[in-house]
């Protein structure tokens, strides 16, 4: 959990740096639309390495589709406590019951 902590603080740094300096910079002002195309490639990628791919692979594109969904999320300005405090809500029940209620 460090490592995604660290993570998250990196891209909030950086992403009001120059563009020309940061990929994460890159991304905030193209905007989200271009930020959730990337995180929805990444984790097509993340398929297909998990279908055919070697496990180096899946372990890269896995990373890669992390990072990019922390890049969203600071975008929007939701820490990833808020997504882990979902998760936690969410432990014990099962996740078809969990499902279920979303629907109501």
């Amino acid at each position: 959990m460090d490592t995604l902590s660290r993570l998250e603080e990196t891209i909030a740094a950086r992403r009001s740096v120059d563009p020309d300096s940061s990929y994460v910079a890159q991304l905030n002002a193209r905007g989200l639309p271009v930020m959730a195309r990337k995180l929805g490639e990444e984790a097509v990628e993340t398929i297909t390495a998990a279908l055919a791919g070697s496990r180096e692979e899946l372990v890269g594109e896995a990373a890669d589709t992390l990072f990019h969904l922390l890049v969203l999320l600071g975008a929007r300005d939701i820490p990833l406590a808020e997504v882990l405090a979902e998760l936690d809500r969410r432990e014990g029940v099962s996740g078809l019951e969990e499902k279920a209620n979303r629907r109501t």
